[in-house]
């Protein structure tokens, strides 16, 4: 079966498409208000924290060089994360679906 021969408007209604949908959306906006909370941390505290921000801890780092340092740390936390997820539990659904997606009317 091709993919114009596809009733993608019967693969958009399946339940099992619409919890995969459900799952990876509310999962993505989680993981998006977490990552942009986390960001606007920084400049909030450059901005009313200055104080904190200029404490040195080793050498010429101080706490908001670290900080700024830890938004590289996030992301590629958020990403394993996300990763992880997907290749447990969303690609799994995904593959169910795909291999029934011709019986789907």
């Amino acid at each position: 079966m091709t993919k114009s021969e596809m009733n993608w408007a019967a693969i958009d209604a399946d339940p099992r498409f619409q919890a995969l949908h459900r799952k990876k959306t509310a999962f993505l906006w989680g993981l998006m208000i977490f990552s942009v909370a986390f960001y606007f941390l920084l400049p909030i505290g450059a901005a009313y924290y200055q104080d904190l921000f200029r404490v040195r801890v080793w050498g010429p780092m101080n706490v908001g060089i670290l900080f700024a340092l830890s938004q590289f740390i996030v992301a590629w936390g958020i990403a394993w994360i996300y990763a992880r997820r997907a290749n447990r539990e969303f690609d799994a659904m995904a593959a169910e679906i795909i291999r029934d997606a011709h019986n789907i009317r």
